[in-house]
């Protein structure tokens, strides 16, 4: 092709290779071998015809004629630099070479003008996860996904689709697990096969427990080496099945667009994990098939309580003097009704651990939560009560709903209802719809106790006790009651908060007051190291749902939590997002010594050895603040907050003073 039609791409500058060397460079997406020697420069196809080892990576070698090979540093095969041809090589073998100029002292390469991009199955696949509503992608690129990443490039490039890049594919669960869990919408995680792909597994599991959508989008090897043991290749379709609903490889043979709305498909209505298998001599097949949607796929949710349920219900509201709602994160998208239809009654709201925040806890009606991480006000409520209406709950063994007193469950999953023990009146219905049926039925007992006076009463015992545990000191850290005092105080009312698992998470339990904050943990899976990663996803979904914008992300954890995935410090200063994290340090797991001591064992291998945290953050290029001092948590959390940008404040705690 004549030299005036090629496209000139520069690849460096002469002082970037010296004399006698060679270097791999790129020009558009053409892997070169650019070489330097006697005075001359030659640019060749970097990829060896052997094995395609790095010609880039190799060296110059002189026979004994004096003349320049290129030897390949794999299996040392050589190539003349100016004709590309192998040592006594035929006319027809031999490298590509490419056209090569320097000018102003810059190196360009001549390529042929781009060809119009060949739509492939993975194309496809990703204008249907558009279809769909996909809006984020959390991954990491790698040697067999490089296909499927190139089409989800594509959609990000339009403007369709949003990437993060993540240090640990672990992360990248966790991150779509808490994207899912706040907004109800799929997100994607991207990995490569093999060790990629099961390093997702612990964020999954924890989306699939807690009702999450996520879409797994894992890289395979080639078809043709299925089976016998090849580099990366384990049974992805068989590592998937107890964690994914929907699990499939995605195949020659496959109808691509249906294959990825069926993966969707589950993922929403059911709540779970989707997984989808690309090989990686797939990815890039040419297809013309049309990309799917949703159209016809979804139907609406309410589930009506039937007519007979309502009456009972009714009648046992009516009757009960001390009645008292439960409201758990199964209610999350029908809080408001829940809300009135107990200042309706008159009745206090408890909440599960994950329902935390449901209800704003300076409610008249709000009784904070139930369980281990919970107040004692909710504990005397359920003590005194004579009706519990369970809205959403699963029953853990955590949040302690009393077994033996008059329970109505409502739930709109059959099979949550009377899990554990049977209730006293089980409703299968969607949680709005009951409250919308049954709030026009009932009036408030005339005979009923005035539980919001008690209530009242209750809140400022329970605040004044919180107030005297602020003096208590015993030199070795700070309080956590005065940590998530401040906290209470400072954060936004609109913030989103994950929360990690260990001494920290109860702690917040108990002391921190949400006025409207939404509230993210692992909860039956209580994984440790979800924070920072769900903050991630949560700071994500403030860029990608109007409903999240301009909401401040603020991460809480211990030590132990932070260390798992650190490195997504650097993640969150890469993409400029706008998260704080609260760090407890207390140098050890602390939750597992306390459960040593109180199981008459020996504390051991629970301490920890940290670094800096607070100077891990400033070297990561984010904002960071250690604090030793009580007096030091107003001034430190309030300017993490006001931070636009990654931030963090470690914070030296008592392991005791929890």
């Amino acid at each position: 092709m004549d030299a005036q039609s090629l496209d000139w791409i520069k690849v460096g500058r002469v002082d970037d290779l010296p004399e006698g060397r060679v270097k791999t460079v790129t020009a558009r997406t053409t892997s070169i071998c650019l070489s330097h020697f006697d005075g001359q420069w030659a640019a060749m196809d970097n990829h060896c015809p052997h094995q395609r080892g790095p010609l880039g990576e190799g060296s110059i070698e002189k026979g004994t004629d004096g003349k320049c090979w290129i030897r390949c540093p794999w299996h040392g095969w050589d190539f003349d630099p100016l004709t590309g041809k192998p040592p006594g090589g035929h006319e027809d073998s031999g490298q590509e070479l490419y056209p090569l100029k320097i000018e102003g002292g810059e190196i360009f390469v001549g390529l042929e003008p781009e060809p119009e991009h060949e739509r492939t199955v993975t194309d496809v696949m990703a204008e249907t996860m558009v279809n769909w509503g996909v809006k984020r992608i959390f991954g990491m690129v790698g040697h067999s996904n490089l296909g499927l990443a190139d089409a989800i490039r594509r959609q990000v490039n339009k403007g369709n689709i949003g990437y993060v890049g993540i240090r640990h594919e672990g992360a990248a669960a966790f991150a779509a697990s808490a994207y899912g869990k706040l907004t109800g919408k799929p997100a994607g995680c991207l990995t490569i096969a093999g060790p990629g792909a099961t390093n997702l597994m612990t964020g999954l599991w924890d989306a699939k427990v807690d009702r999450s959508p996520v879409l797994a989008l894992t890289g395979q090897v080639q078809t043709q080496v299925f089976g016998p043991g090849a580099f990366q290749d384990i049974d992805l379709k068989s590592a998937f099945e107890a964690v994914a609903r929907f699990s499939q490889p995605v195949l020659t043979s496959s109808n691509h667009a249906e294959l990825m709305t069926l993966a969707l498909k589950t993922a929403i209505v059911e709540q779970d994990v989707a997984n989808l298998i690309f090989p990686d001599d797939v990815q890039t097949i040419p297809s013309d098939q049309n990309a799917s949607g949703p159209e016809g796929r979804i139907s609406g949710t309410s589930i009506s309580a039937g007519e007979e349920d309502l009456d009972r219900a009714r009648t046992m509201l009516e009757e009960a003097k001390r009645p008292i709602i439960i409201m758990g994160y199964g209610a999350l998208h029908s809080r408001e009704k829940v809300i009135e239809l107990a200042e309706h009654l008159g009745a206090p709201v408890l909440t599960t651990f994950k329902g935390k925040g449901l209800i704003p806890d300076n409610h008249p009606n709000a009784a904070g939560v139930l369980g281990r991480s919970g107040t004692p006000i909710a504990s005397w409520l359920m003590n005194e009560a004579d009706l519990i209406l369970a809205l959403g709950s699963s029953f853990s063994n955590h949040t302690g709903i009393a077994p033996y007193k008059p329970i109505i469950q409502v739930d709109f999953e059959r099979m949550q209802l009377g899990k554990f023990h049977p209730v006293t009146l089980p409703i299968w219905g969607e949680i709005g719809a009951f409250c919308d049926a049954i709030k026009p039925r009932i009036e408030k007992s005339a005979h009923a106790a005035y539980q919001l006076a008690e209530l009242f009463e209750r809140w400022q015992i329970w605040r004044e006790e919180k107030e005297t545990r602020l003096s208590e000191d015993r030199g070795q850290g700070i309080h956590s009651a005065a940590i998530f005092k401040t906290l209470t105080e400072l954060c936004p009312n609109d913030a989103i908060i994950p929360v990690d698992v260990g001494n920290n998470t109860y702690s917040f339990g108990r002391y921190f007051e949400p006025h409207g904050q939404r509230i993210l943990m692992s909860g039956y899976l209580g994984s440790i190291g979800f924070s920072l990663p769900a903050a991630l996803g949560a700071w994500c979904a403030t860029q990608d749902f109007d409903d999240y914008k301009g909401r401040k992300v603020i991460s809480i954890s211990g030590d132990g939590g932070f260390g798992q995935y650190a490195m997504e410090f650097t993640t969150a200063v890469k993409y400029g997002m706008n998260i704080t994290h609260i760090l407890l340090n207390n140098s050890e797991l602390g939750k597992i010594s306390k459960e040593q001591r109180s199981g008459e064992w020996p504390v051991w291998e629970t301490n920890l050895s940290n670094p800096s945290f607070a100077a891990f953050a400033r070297l990561c290029g984010g904002h960071g603040h250690r604090v030793t001092d009580a007096s030091e948590l107003n001034d430190a959390i309030g300017a993490a907050i006001a931070h636009d940008g990654p931030s963090l404040v470690e914070i030296v705690t008592d392991a005791d003073l929890v």
